[in-house]
């Protein structure tokens, strides 16, 4: 525009009325758009004083800068009012009800197969021994050779074992926790008390009694004058702290590449002998493979498949129930929110 006095007056008018008839912060922002944006009569008005002579652009100046403090103060003062009454009304919108009852949610819980581990873990670490943990990709050498399970034995072909490719690379799938051990016996000097908990994998399918991917609990001590007596009494303690006081344990004679003499370990539970797992004298081999003296130090070592002691311990019928992640299961042991 120009720059006259009548229109710059109009203009200021136009735009004071506009910010004054604002409803909410949405119209009052394009009324700013409109009468104080860069295309606005009011800032063609100043843009318009570059025009003039010297002396008439500071008389004019006064007179445009007047009209535009006057639109911004409206503005300003409709803009507070404006969010006043916008907090107002999301107070009263956004109101909660605190006498209401709450709505209650599920908690989530720990999965049987957890506790049972905790469960253990705790049983043994009051007996001084320490929680031993390892990688579940684990180097063929530790997971079998110096295990004493040489390259032609029937656990290393390819239908027990998930290989990893490529094949020169030497990993597997761990089989069993056993290289926890191996690490343990490489990194410690005796006397070494441990338990092994953990996920293992062998090439299984999935039915009611197996599974392709299965917890174990390794325990393996290594001291001065360690018999096969020290074994059985370990177990009698585990199966009796598990199963119930009244539960018996024996030991049939078995054969496991890393330990000699070998059994396998059983328990006398509801009226019938159920087997757990095995367990035997850590073989003299696997001792020396890990820089221990077998003239000074001996141990045993035991290994129970934790699914086995769940499904026993509970009447579990059918292994897909703790693997499924069926939250209905779940709630049976009182996990698993309502």
């Amino acid at each position: 525009m120009s720059l006259n006095i009548a229109d710059l007056s109009s203009a200021t008018k136009s735009a004071l009325a506009a910010i004054a008839s604002a409803k909410d912060l949405n119209q009052l922002k394009v009324v700013k758009t409109e009468h104080l944006g860069d295309k606005s009569d009011l800032s063609k008005a100043s843009q318009s004083l570059g025009k003039l002579a010297a002396e008439e652009k500071a008389e004019f100046g006064k007179i445009v800068g007047a009209a535009k403090s006057e639109v911004v103060a409206a503005f300003d003062s409709r803009l507070r009012v404006l969010e006043t009454e916008r907090d107002e009304r999301v107070l009263v919108e956004e109101r909660v009800d605190i006498t209401l009852p709450s709505s209650k949610q599920p908690k989530g819980g720990l999965h049987p197969l957890t506790i049972l581990t905790n469960e253990i873990s705790d049983l043994f670490i009051g007996l001084g021994y320490r929680v031993a943990e390892g990688p579940e990709l684990e180097a063929e050498w530790l997971n079998f050779d110096a295990l004493n399970i040489p390259a032609d034995h029937p656990a290393r072909t390819m239908q027990d074992t998930f290989f990893i490719e490529p094949l020169d690379s030497k990993l597997v799938l761990r089989t069993h926790t056993s290289p926890v051990q191996i690490r343990t016996m490489l990194e410690n000097k005796p006397p070494i008390y441990v338990i092994c908990p953990g996920r293992t994998y062998r090439a299984d399918e999935l039915d009611a009694t197996h599974t392709p991917v299965f917890s174990q609990v390794e325990g393996l001590v290594i001291d001065r004058g360690i018999t096969m007596a020290d074994l059985k009494g370990t177990l009698d303690y585990f199966a009796q702290s598990i199963f119930g006081p009244d539960v018996k344990t024996r030991l049939r004679p078995s054969f496991f590449p890393f330990t000699e003499p070998s059994a396998e370990v059983d328990f006398f539970f509801n009226g019938r002998w159920i087997e757990w797992g095995g367990c035997g004298m850590v073989n003299p081999k696997v001792l020396e493979v890990c820089g221990i003296d077998t003239k000074e130090f001996s141990g045993f070592a035991f290994g129970m498949g934790l699914e086995r002691t769940l499904m026993v311990r509970h009447g579990i019928t059918d292994m897909h129930d703790i693997v499924e992640g069926d939250i209905r299961f779940t709630r049976s042991f009182g996990t698993g929110g309502r």
